[in-house]
């Protein structure tokens, strides 16, 4: 479940006690009003987190890619690489046993992973830069 989600989820069932609520439409609004700012400052606050997340794993892709050893700078495409070649052989039935499930998760997490981090050490940066002159 996502933060969005959870948000949602937590804010939604209060929504709709308030329109049950038998109090004249003014306080209605104003009651409303009052939980959209909640909402509204509940979602900057899980935005700020995620882009700290973000951030923090962007840092680590690149001490990974400017560190001293060999390995150390290229074990994650060398990773990347062999789930290819493993998806490729099992794709053609070359491979003695069909991959599982395990494998076929693992395999989008860790590319979901890699493409979002290499994205994000380039993004992350200038979203944070924006979100400190506000």
């Amino acid at each position: 479940m996502n933060a969005w989600s959870l948000l949602t989820g937590l804010i939604e069932p209060v929504t709709h006690l308030i329109d049950e609520l038998h109090t004249s439409e003014e306080e209605r609004l104003q009651i409303k009003s009052g939980l959209f700012k909640v909402q509204s400052e509940m979602a900057m606050k899980v935005m700020d987190y995620e882009a700290r997340l973000v951030e923090a794993q962007a840092k680590i892709i690149t001490a990974e890619a400017q560190g001293a050893s060999w390995l150390q700078r290229n074990w994650r495409p060398i990773t990347m690489l062999t789930f290819l070649v493993l998806v490729v052989a099992d794709t053609f039935g070359l491979t003695a046993f069909r991959l599982a499930d395990q494998a076929w998760t693992l395999l989008q997490i860790g590319l979901g992973g890699y493409v979002i981090g290499r994205s994000a050490e380039k993004v992350v940066p200038k979203i944070t830069e924006v979100m400190r002159k506000d």
